[in-house]
């Protein structure tokens, strides 16, 4: 039998943690394939994408992300948070051969938040959007201006990091 999770270490902690709501950043990166005809290998772990995207325009984008923002056009209907204001710490677009790795750190994020900004970065890659609406998408709270809801399938929790 193959081990699929594994405790690197444990420690006791106060009563009040918990562990979604204690945490102060997480860091999710979304992995696109970008080659013509994907791979059978990693069809279920990355999202392919044959069109051949616009890395600089997505790494453009991506800089609009950063800071304190309300993030309404980036989350999914029916989120149950109460407040769609979250921070964005770190954002980057970088290339690995054929993959495209969308990395995002922040205090939190909504309901198919990394997701929705992935596949709007996306239509920024394919210049169906210039990098110069992320902007305005954000201000206008509107999430049909927003990109798609790309599969989970290439979304990955990279770290979650606690105050000491």
């Amino acid at each position: 039998m193959k081990k699929t999770i594994v405790i690197k270490q444990a420690q006791e902690v106060e009563e009040e943690f918990h562990a979604r709501f204690s945490c102060k950043k997480k860091t999710y990166e979304y992995q696109i394939d970008n080659s013509p005809y994907g791979s059978a290998i990693f069809r279920n772990l990355t999202y392919h994408i044959p069109q051949k995207l616009d890395v600089k325009w997505m790494q453009e984008a991506i800089k609009y992300f950063v800071g304190e923002h309300d993030f309404k056009a980036f989350r999914a209907s029916g989120t149950s948070s109460k407040s769609s204001v979250r921070t964005i710490y770190e954002a980057e677009v970088y290339e690995e051969e054929d993959k495209i790795k969308i990395r995002l750190t922040g205090n939190g994020f909504l309901y198919n938040m990394v997701r929705i900004i992935s596949g709007t970065l996306v239509e920024v890659g394919l210049h169906k959007i210039a990098p110069t609406d992320i902007p305005h998408i954000i201000e206008q709270k509107d999430r049909t201006k927003a990109g798609k809801t790309l599969p989970a399938h290439g979304l990955y929790l990279m770290s979650v990091e606690y105050n000491q």
